[in-house]
């Protein structure tokens, strides 16, 4: 387990994902009542692409082909895929439990969705950038097997299939021919069905942000495409996504583009180093598609019980699914604490997979939104940790429900020990949100804040009676208007 300080709301959520734009908060930022500031950058320009139907007049029936195509023009291209998250699905360095460094990311973490990839990578690999993951034996250094259809088609018609091959009905040709720069869908393709479903994981990126009004995203709504803030060159993608990281590390944020003073107002500014842009620009989250926040694993496999997408699926378990919801609030330094295969369970309470550190006493922390999934999971009841499963393939639980040969298979992959004995713990999983940004007028106010019950002042570290103290004396903290001028 990552050791550090940590003081958040119970409950409060955060992570990202990789094709996340979590940067630039309200692109024409607005004071209520008030028209754009006038230093509001524009967003960018449309794109245009080069038409590549020229190139692709050769059949193509393997994915490999349209890739070696690729690979005549952009002869650096796979490569450079190839040294990114995207590909290897690992990250940062962190402290192993044996006190050597070790790199996490999705190959090796476990989470409180579908658990772990250990024993399910023909499923999971339909949202790799790659062709033929099925098992371990998969080759990581061929560039050949690289998917360059998946972020770059623009047909609408390329879909990936167990192992990360093309589906079927997929016409290849028709994919090469349309291939431009990624946009929004592209980037969803994985990112918006992260989980196993729509919008299941992040509870701020679904299909609705493909082409959005600005009411919902007012950076995507005024055009601007996830790469505009993600691309950092050489198919390197800028961003954090926190469920699978502990650090900052090539991120970005809101001032990059809007700067430290982005309001034009003295009392706003103010408030910029101690509170997240985000947590006044979203305002809810899950505005139009429900997003998960509970999965019950132990529940899984009842043959009576009705099933419904939304609450019951006898594969997976119980869910809860909230829509048009405020976040939870807590303080965020940007690093997490991150639970390790092998780390103990929480004695008492929900283990937490990730857990933004922060605190009020940290000067460079901030109040951010989060979303939290909660639920139950397997665990080994004699020797304490959380096990990971295979759900999918041979004796995988999908197909023959029987736990305790799934999680034996599991555990082997994984190289984790099972004693035998398992049982269902409860977990927590953060999620820091950075999408559905809002313009300033749809922000939130003094009275949302301070005249309400939104924020939890005790747990964040203040006096309520001050902080949540009638939005009529303001004045007490804040000079009038005449008094400033």
């Amino acid at each position: 387990m990552l050791r550090g300080k940590t003081i958040v709301i119970e409950g409060a959520v955060l992570a990202a994902a990789l094709c996340v734009l979590a940067g630039a908060v309200a692109g024409a930022v607005r004071l209520a009542g008030a028209g754009p500031h006038e230093g509001a950058p524009a967003g960018p320009k449309p794109r245009r692409h080069m038409d590549h139907s020229e190139f692709f007049d050769a059949e193509m029936t393997d994915g490999t082909q349209v890739t070696a195509k690729c690979l005549e023009c952009h002869e650096g291209a796979a490569r450079e895929v190839m040294a990114t998250q995207h590909w290897t699905w690992l990250g940062d360095e962190v402290e192993g439990r044996d006190g050597k460094p070790v790199k996490i990311g999705k190959m090796n973490l476990l989470n409180n969705y579908c658990v772990s990839i250990a024993g399910n990578w023909a499923k999971c690999a339909q949202c790799h950038a790659g062709y033929g993951w099925k098992d371990a034996s998969f080759s990581f250094d061929d560039p050949k097997t690289v998917d360059c259809l998946v972020c770059h088609d623009q047909s609408g018609t390329y879909k990936k299939g167990n192992a990360g091959v093309p589906a079927q009905e997929v016409d290849l040709n028709v994919a090469a021919r349309s291939v431009g720069y990624p946009t929004r869908g592209n980037c969803g393709t994985c990112h918006y069905f992260g989980g196993g479903g729509l919008g299941v994981k992040h509870g701020d990126l679904d299909t609705s942000l493909d082409n959005p009004p600005e009411s919902l995203d007012v950076h995507m709504g005024r055009g601007m495409q996830c790469i505009d803030c993600h691309s950092a060159g050489n198919h390197r993608i800028k961003g954090k996504a926190y469920s699978v990281s502990v650090n900052h590390e090539n991120g970005f944020g809101c001032s990059d583009c809007h700067g430290e003073a982005p309001h034009g107002d003295k009392r706003l500014d103010g408030h910029t180093d101690r509170v997240a842009c985000q947590t006044c620009h979203i305002p809810t989250y899950s505005r139009v598609v429900p997003t998960k926040s509970w999965w019950d694993w132990s529940k899984a496999g009842d043959m009576e019980r009705k099933e419904d997408q939304h609450a019951y699926l006898k594969i997976k378990g119980e869910f809860k699914y909230v829509e048009d919801v405020a976040p939870q609030y807590g303080w965020f330094d940007l690093t997490v604490q991150r639970y390790l295969l092998g780390d103990a369970v929480a004695k008492e309470g929900r283990t937490r997979i990730n857990s933004p550190n922060g605190s009020r006493d940290d000067a460079v922390s901030r109040i951010w939104p989060f979303k939290v999934n909660s639920g139950k999971q397997p665990y080994d009841t004699r020797l304490g940790y959380l096990l990971p499963p295979v759900t999918s393939g041979e004796g995988g639980y999908w197909s023959e429900f029987d736990w305790d040969k799934a999680l034996r298979i599991g555990a082997k992959v994984a190289g984790i020990e099972y004693s035998g004995e398992y049982g269902f713990a409860e977990t927590e999983m953060y999620w820091p949100l950075s999408h559905m940004v809002v313009s300033g007028d749809r922000a939130l106010g003094c009275n949302d804040c301070h005249g309400g019950t939104r924020l939890d002042w005790t747990a964040l570290g203040y006096d309520p009676d001050h902080m949540g103290a009638d939005p009529t004396a303001c004045g007490s903290c804040h000079e009038s208007e005449e008094a400033r001028e």
